[in-house]
């Protein structure tokens, strides 16, 4: 099958990408390396079945051009930047709603009807229902992140409705393991970093989260595209258990060997937008005989391992450091310490 993957040289994208042309599919990245990585695609450059297209989605006519052939596409570029949202507006209206409007009308002239989107768990906004699932009373939004992803499902959904696409809607929690780029762990390591004696809080520590490890995620995302067979599927991806921010930062301080002071901003909220409490029911995607492998601690361990053997990824120099348990005359450990090798063991699925 020929594919076509927006954002296709992200941590996501690039995973999916790497199971697809295991899979024997033909595969056509579409990324403007805003976020995505070259280092992320390094690995298949040469493959006949790869085609890169360095490129903006706001672009029309390459996009278009990009989409003739395609048989199904896999829509997750997008500005993931949740926490900033509200500093630059227009951007996830941009990024995330008009290039989806960009990518349907593509995939409408070139003829290709099936799509898969990334979406969040984010459009429940402050669900007052736990486990949260597909069929919850509409939510409030209370980010722009959002909400512009709560935009493009509607369109997506009109556009099955009106020119006879089939789309695979995937609400996902925070995704972690390898390549990871963004988010509380490389903020955490960050941090740990430039001083590993106190790290600074965002919110009161005890916001409950629920995050889901990349390759079950994948997993999870191809499993659905073979057997849910609706016009229009919408399933929540996460796992059936949450933690706290001080439970991850716990696991990870462990994991390096620190015992830093917690200094808590204060609040249940880490920024304008941030839900105390995200868990999504899951029903939907296990009757279809899904699980997750990994725990959320297994996953946040797996990607607190990739940043130490990747530090590269970080964009800057990792200082070396020194534990509240070493003395001035002990030597510093370095956080991007190397990790035991990562093996998986999967089949992928289409």
């Amino acid at each position: 099958m020929k594919v076509l993957v927006t954002g296709g040289a992200g941590f996501i994208g690039s995973t999916l990408v790497d199971r697809l042309l295991a899979d024997g599919h033909q595969i056509t990245v579409y990324d403007n390396f805003s976020t995505g990585k070259y280092e992320f695609v390094a690995q298949v450059r040469g493959n006949p079945a790869y085609e890169l297209v360095e490129a903006d989605l706001q672009d029309e006519a390459c996009l278009r051009t990009a989409m003739a052939g395609q048989e199904f596409v896999f829509h997750f570029a997008a500005n993931a930047d949740v926490r900033f949202g509200t500093q630059h507006p227009r951007k996830d209206l941009e990024q995330n709603t008009i290039v989806t409007q960009n990518v349907l009308e593509a995939m409408r002239l070139q003829g290709v009807r099936r799509i898969a989107f990334s979406s969040t768990g984010s459009i429940y906004g402050e669900a007052s229902l736990f486990p949260t699932p597909e069929d919850c009373p509409f939510p409030v939004q209370t980010s722009l992140y959002g909400a512009s992803k709560l935009a493009c499902e509607s369109l997506i959904t009109a556009y099955c409705s009106g020119f006879g696409f089939q789309a695979h809607i995937f609400r996902f929690v925070s995704i972690l393991g390898e390549r990871y780029t963004h988010g509380h762990i490389f903020d955490f390591f960050q941090k740990l970093g430039a001083d590993s004696r106190s790290i600074e809080v965002l919110g009161n520590g005890q916001q409950r989260k629920s995050y889901l490890y990349v390759h079950d995620c994948i997993d999870a995302m191809l499993l659905a595209i073979e057997k849910a067979q609706d016009s229009v599927n919408i399933l929540n991806l996460g796992t059936n258990e949450y933690c706290t921010v001080d439970d991850s930062l716990g696991w990870i301080c462990k994991q390096l060997g620190l015992v830093p002071e917690r200094r808590y901003t204060g609040g249940e909220r880490g920024w304008v937008g941030d839900s105390p409490f995200i868990f999504l029911d899951t029903n939907r995607i296990r009757s279809l005989g899904w699980k997750p492998r990994l725990t959320i601690r297994e996953g946040v361990i797996r990607t607190l391992q990739y940043l130490q053997d990747n530090a590269w990824v970080l964009n800057q120099a990792i200082p070396r450091l020194q534990t509240d348990q070493q003395s001035s005359q002990e030597p510093a450990r370095d956080l991007a310490g190397k990790s035991p090798a990562i093996s998986f063991d999967r089949e992928p699925r289409f």
